[in-house]
């Protein structure tokens, strides 16, 4: 399993976040505090809080390389993070 810390925090986002992961097989969480929902669903989505980042779950290791990069633009720079924080 791989962890990346997302940013999907408007209706655009969440939508082509979802059309990008329903192009690959296998199973995707997006975890936010105690809730876990299928990362597939826009439904599930709409159940977390969205306005910080979440945690993607990736289940899909042999195609963990082409999912992420695929995903790049909602994951978090954790340099960039570190630095609001300032």
């Amino acid at each position: 399993m791989i962890t990346k810390k997302i940013c999907i925090d408007s209706m655009d986002k969440i939508t082509s976040f979802v059309k990008i992961i329903n192009e690959y097989h296998g199973r995707f969480d997006l975890v936010s505090g105690s809730c876990r929902v299928n990362a597939k669903s826009v439904m599930g989505i709409f159940s977390l809080d969205i306005s910080r980042p979440v945690e993607l779950y990736i289940y899909n290791e042999d195609h963990a390389d082409y999912i992420v990069k695929a995903l790049s633009p909602y994951i978090v720079n954790p340099k960039k993070a570190n630095l609001a924080h300032v």
